[in-house]
């Protein structure tokens, strides 16, 4: 957060975060300066005699690789293998709707309606005056003076794009009227590149299913990197999501994650029809240090698997193979073949000052020359965090709340 501070956007220093984070949680294990104490979100770690064998070799290969030990992935020094805090209570994800939306439902100014499709917003000399809606196939107005957008890094610019603001070309492309050529919108796409490498896992060890959630990770700094912890690694299991039961295969993963990827994608208009989904290209490993961070990553899964750690663990590794790990060429097409999303989209609205072109938001999350509009999700990054997206999104939500008001 420092780093957002850093390109011009004060309002999103660590030290003005930090209460919001902690607003949001009781965390059930540690009492710091960092945590919160009396938040609606219960935060919890899995103790070591709880871990699934595979968590527990994979803690201690990275041990016996020469990592360090942290005890609290989100604290002051989060460097090393230690435990995921978790949002979790008795197999129950702990949702902001759980915790935030559903205490909050009788109250007499809330109104919460499911099943309702947003066609655009609406506005009116730059004034915020409702928004376009479809429902049980009727498409009416919802007229308002303030509008929230919080539909996600890939809804909320295809919202304003068609409402009108966004990149002059892509808007007349379609026939949208220009209400304002944001040409940001939608620009800088972020997410956290995956790829796992698989092994066997040995007959009598259970797989499905509380082996395959994160339990543990390791946090560390890619070698020649100017970022500090910018890589992650994670182990799962693959089992059947229907049944619960283990896959015949006995598929294990060693999983590594770029948490802070040089490389940017983008976000355009497919049609004027709300209805149709826009295109998106997350332009993976685009940046030559992205494809060389994944590529040391792999061989450092694959050296962690090697540990005595794992010799009751993995039968054999079975991607990728050694004929394929030998070349630089192999294995960059073999990554490109494998990789994935974590699933933590970000950045198409992204925060920024009045000298940034491409800001689409101001440091309240105001969108730039609207009166009464905010964006509230993880599309105003502008750059995606080295974590999980969730509880940076709802610091956003909290923030964006008491600016709104």
């Amino acid at each position: 957060f420092d780093d957002w501070a850093s390109w011009g956007n004060d309002e999103w220093s660590y030290s003005k975060v930090l209460p919001y984070f902690q607003k949001a949680e009781t965390d059930l294990d540690i009492k710091d300066d960092y945590h919160g104490t009396d938040g609606p979100l219960p935060i919890s770690r899995k103790v070591g005699e709880t871990w699934p064998v595979i968590q527990s070799a994979f803690h201690t290969a990275c041990l016996q690789n020469g990592h360090d030990t942290t005890e609290d992935m989100n604290g002051v020094n989060p460097t090393g293998v230690g435990v995921v805090p978790m949002n979790n209570q008795n197999g129950v994800r702990m949702s902001t709707a759980i915790t935030h939306l559903a205490p909050m439902r009788h109250r007499l100014n809330l109104t919460i309606r499911g099943n309702v499709f947003v066609r655009k917003i609406l506005t009116q000399g730059g004034q915020v005056t409702g928004v376009e809606v479809e429902s049980g196939g009727e498409v009416f107005t919802v007229e308002s003076g303030k509008v929230v957008l919080s539909a996600g890094a890939l809804k909320s610019p295809h919202i304003l794009m068609l409402s009108g603001i966004g990149p002059k070309d892509q808007l007349e492309e379609f026939g949208i009227p220009v209400l304002q050529d944001t040409p940001g919108v939608g620009a800088n796409l972020r997410n956290h590149p995956i790829a796992p490498i698989s092994f066997k896992v040995k007959e009598g060890i259970t797989l499905a299913p509380d082996a395959s959630g994160v339990r543990i990770a390791l946090r560390y700094t890619a070698k020649g990197s100017k970022e500090s912890n910018d890589m992650m690694m994670t182990t799962s299991s693959v089992f059947n999501p229907f049944t619960g039961e283990d896959l015949p295969d006995r598929i294990g993963r060693i999983s590594c994650v770029i948490e802070l990827p040089a490389g940017a994608g983008f976000l355009r208009l497919a049609s004027s029809d709300p209805t149709v989904q826009p295109r998106f290209d997350y332009r993976y490993f685009s940046h030559p240090e992205d494809m060389r961070r994944m590529r040391d990553g792999i061989r450092l899964a694959v050296k962690l698997l090697e540990t005595d750690a794992y010799k009751d663990v993995s039968e054999f590794r079975m991607a990728p193979s050694d004929e394929i790990l030998a070349g630089d060429d192999a294995l960059d097409l073999w990554i490109r073949q494998t990789v994935g999303t974590a699933r933590h989209v970000s950045g198409t609205c992204k925060i920024g000052p009045d000298s940034d072109p491409m800001a689409v938001v101001d440091q309240q999350c105001r969108v730039k020359g609207f009166l009464g509009l905010w964006v509230a999700d993880s599309s105003v990054m502008p750059q995606v965090i080295r974590a999980n997206a969730n509880a940076t999104a709802i610091m956003i939500g909290e923030r964006v709340a008491d600016w709104a008001a």
